[in-house]
């Protein structure tokens, strides 16, 4: 739902939320919103059910001319979420969104509070504060019904290995309370789905690694969950096994499903996810598109690597050519700068060098990494800390799939 009206017919963002927007409004993230791009401004509010009422002022030279009135409903709401372990932060006030019928990535390094985000969302960890919901039931007053709701796919496959992939589903299938002839007939429509019927009767143990991730994935749609949660799916994955569980993926997305993905892989989030949200260290630093999470980066680099007698000469001329910094890797030989205009400052590149006489080894664009965001938005290189350990031994015993009994 879309309403304009006057700026002038809205006080504060606090004001509005006196006037009946529960829970407290403030200002959209700016850490992937540059100056150029502030057209808009922002404000949320939210009530505690998921139901989502704010504003978009629209903002030209500086002057607000009117006002956008913006109503959402969120699948996963989670405020300033806090969990530790000892001495371990896990989560330091952690709060993101999902809206209904949307992918979000939540990107980060080992250690950043992507699990401990997942477990708490589908009911398997208490957080120490802070609210969590799904589909506007609080998973913590009424987990079982969340459960009801949901599908988890964690990090590892959880399947047996000594039993087939049918006997595997249509075991999932009882065990979410299907009876007998249901858990059949599912299972039979999920190995279809993920393009394992030829292989439905073979062990687990003959699987491949990308055939056990899509088994264990159908395992997660036994109950054609609302909101389903993947933990780091493709992780272990050869780069073929990574492409058709994106292909799994965007079908059901298609299908109508929300999601909420945790990557280590920026190219996976913007292969996947509508919308980023970037943490470290517990907390969102960053959240905007994929397009915008790029920028803050500067985009795609282009590096040159060059005989060691040409790096300095090839640096400045770089340097000139781009107007950036160069970047320098003595041990490599090799200069890295920003590309505006990506392919096209490639080619002038590779004219400028050979007006210079400069031959290189090597020389191509470079999309951004995990590190280059990291770099750019917190000043260091990602952390890998691990986050596993403490969680795996001090969360419940519940079981892998949120609604198990």
């Amino acid at each position: 739902m879309l309403i304009t009206a006057p700026a002038a017919a809205w006080e504060t963002p606090n004001d509005r939320a006196n006037n009946g927007m529960a829970g407290a409004i403030t200002p959209k993230p700016t850490a992937t919103r540059k100056a150029t791009e502030d057209r808009t401004a922002t404000s949320r509010g939210r009530s505690l059910n998921g139901d989502f009422i704010g504003s978009e002022a629209i903002v030209i030279t500086g002057e607000v001319i009117g006002v956008v009135i913006v109503s959402k409903k969120y699948a996963v709401v989670a405020e300033n979420l806090v969990k530790t372990y000892g001495a371990t932060r896990a989560l330091d006030g952690l709060s993101l969104e999902v809206e209904e019928g949307t992918v979000l990535g939540v990107l980060g390094p080992n250690g950043a509070g992507k699990t401990t985000t997942v477990r708490i969302l589908a009911t398997l960890l208490t957080p120490d504060s802070g609210h969590a919901s799904v589909a506007g039931i609080d998973v913590v007053k009424d987990p079982q019904k969340v459960r009801q709701l949901i599908g988890l796919s964690g990090q590892y496959a959880a399947v047996d290995e000594t039993l087939t992939g049918w006997d595997n589903l249509v075991m999932f299938g009882l065990l979410y309370h299907l009876n007998s002839k249901g858990a059949k007939e599912r299972a039979t429509q999920l190995l279809e789905q993920f393009s394992l019927t030829d292989a439905a009767r073979r062990p687990i143990k003959t699987y491949s690694g990308g055939m056990r991730r899509r088994l264990d994935l159908a395992a997660s749609l036994i109950i054609k969950p609302k909101v389903l949660f993947l933990d780091e799916p493709t992780t272990g994955l050869d780069p073929r096994g990574r492409l058709e569980m994106w292909e799994v993926i965007d079908e059901l997305v298609k299908g109508g499903v929300t999601l909420l993905l945790t990557t280590q892989y920026l190219e996976e989030a913007d292969q996947l996810a509508d919308e980023i949200a970037v943490i470290d260290h517990g907390k969102v630093i960053a959240r905007g598109t994929s397009d915008s999470l790029k920028k803050e980066v500067g985009g795609e680099r282009l590096e040159v690597t060059v005989e060691q007698i040409k790096v300095a000469e090839t640096a400045k001329l770089l340097s000139e050519l781009t107007q950036s910094k160069a970047h320098v890797e003595e041990g490599l030989h090799r200069i890295s700068v920003v590309a505006h205009g990506g392919s096209a400052m490639l080619i002038e590149a590779v004219r400028a060098l050979d007006a210079a006489q400069i031959s290189p080894l090597d020389i191509g664009l470079k999309r951004p990494s995990l590190d280059d965001v990291f770099m750019s938005l917190t000043g260091h290189v990602a952390e890998e800390i691990s986050e596993d350990a403490d969680s795996g031994a001090k969360s419940n015993k519940r079981g892998k799939r949120g609604n198990r009994k």
